[in-house]
Order: structure tokens, then sequence, then C-alpha cells
């Protein structure tokens, strides 16, 4: 896992120098979704409409890239792909992702607040169904939690016993235009979702051990409360010119900064793993 993430980020960080993407909330959340998509979800790459799979939904929608990435990993489509499609003329692949076009997308996503009650809506769909082992994962950003659709979610997902979602927050801090706590003061996230009554799991976003713990202990999918992995991380993770870095939020990398992103990278790896 710890590789297939540094290959996510290089290749993140490759995007980047040929087209604008949000790659500060890519590298945040790069860690995360390598975990879920390498190692979590259930999901076959050649039946995307399988009854039997798992859904995921990016209510972050500006993750497209990081999830292209992933998909691409288990076989969706090839890296070649998404680097010679992204941002063009009928692409399978931009800065949001589209299910029109895309048939691993589930739903279009990219105005905040929306993801988590589509997937309440999906996962209660499930649940009328009698499928008892299919999950839904939602992954959300910090700064769309202030939505007042996110809560009403929040609410409903108790009251049905969603079991079967798993909301999974990228607390980085920053928004598009500053910090969280400037923008519109959260507080204590987790603590929040723990008032309404979510299983509630606080988690390093970085450390991939903690990560796969974190989805092992799951409960089942046909358990009474819906769960959230509050995932601690840091916007431009791995990246000491787009740590912590507002403008990083979405923009493109000159060549030169490509290569030194990239070598910062592989550096930080082979002190660690002894390889590069």
């Amino acid at each position: 896992m710890e590789k297939a993430a540094l290959k996510i980020r290089k290749n993140l960080l490759t995007l980047c120098s040929q087209q604008v993407i949000h790659i500060g909330g890519d590298l945040s959340v790069a860690d995360v979704m390598t975990v879920l998509w390498q190692y979590q979800i259930k999901y076959d790459s050649q039946n995307p409409k399988d009854e039997t799979r798992d859904r995921f939904i990016l209510s972050k929608g500006h993750a497209a890239a990081v999830t292209s990435f992933n998909q691409a990993a288990i076989g969706c489509y090839r890296d070649e792909d998404i680097f010679k499609e992204y941002a063009g003329d009928n692409g399978r692949f931009a800065m949001h992702s589209c299910n029109l076009i895309n048939p691993h997308v589930e739903v279009s996503t990219g105005s905040l607040g929306h993801g988590l009650p589509v997937a309440a809506g999906v996962a209660q769909g499930l649940k009328l169904k009698g499928n008892t082992t299919s999950r839904v994962y939602v992954v959300m950003g910090d700064g769309e939690q202030s939505e007042g659709s996110m809560w009403e979610a929040i609410l409903n997902s108790v009251h049905y016993k969603l079991g079967n979602l798993v909301g999974i927050v990228d607390c980085n801090k920053l928004g598009f235009d500053g910090t969280i706590q400037e923008i519109t003061a959260l507080g204590n996230i987790a603590d929040k979702y723990r008032v309404f009554v979510w299983n509630v799991v606080e988690v390093a976003g970085h450390d991939i051990a903690a990560m796969v713990e974190a989805f092992d202990l799951l409960p089942p999918a046909d358990f009474d409360k819906p769960t959230v992995l509050i995932c601690h991380t840091v916007k431009g993770h791995g990246v000491d010119f787009m740590e912590n870095q507002v403008k990083w939020h979405a923009g493109r990398l000159s060549p030169e900064n490509r290569d030194e992103a990239i070598r910062q990278l592989e550096a930080a790896y082979q002190e660690k793993w002894g390889e590069a």
C-alpha cells in the first residue's frame, strides 16, 4: 500500500504539470483513497454495475484525479488513458467526476454538500432491496461539513439505521480560500458526529497501517449505526512547498517544481523503506 500510494502521488504530480488539478486536496486524501480502492472496496472493474458491489460517492468532487488513478490501479482503465483524456473533448476524466461519460463514476459530483445525502439515499435503497452485505463509501471534505444538507443527512442516516453507510472525512483544515476555522468554525467534527450517535473513528490519514486497521474493524454492513472515519490529514502532503498552502488548492506545476516534488516523495519513501 505504501508503494501504491507513492505511485498515485507521482501520477498526480505528473498530471498537475500538464493540467490544472486540485492538487492540494488530492494529495491530502491520497493515502486514504489508496487503501480504500486498492485494499478495501468490493468492486469488479469489469462489471461496474454488479448489484453486489460496494458503492463509492465522491462528495469532495474535486478529488476526481486521485479517484481516477486509484480506479486505474484496479483495472478500470489505464494511467495512460487519464493522462491522454483529462480535460479533453469527450474525455472521461476532468476536475469533477461525471457518470454520463464514465461508467465507473456512481454519481456526478462537484457541488459540496450533496454527496452524503445521495449516499444516504443509496444506502437506504440497498436496505430496502434486502442487500445486507454491500456498503456505500462517501468521501467528504471538512469544509463541506458546514452545509445544512450534510446535517440533515447525518440525522436521517441514524434514524434509518444505515449501518451500510461509511462516511470518510478528509480533515485537512483548509478550504478554497482559507482555513476552516476562518470560514466557518466547525470545532471538533468528530464530537459533532458523536452527538448525532454515529459510530466515530478518528485516524491518522497518512498512516497506511492505521487506515488498513480502521477498515478492518468496520462493523458489518447490517450494523444499526452509520460509521464515519475522521481522517486527520495535511493539504498538499509530502511536498514541502505545497503543504498547508491555500494557493495549492488547485494549480499547475512547472516541470522543475514537478521534478522537485517527486524527488521529495521518493526521498521520504527511501528513508522509510530503503528503496525508491
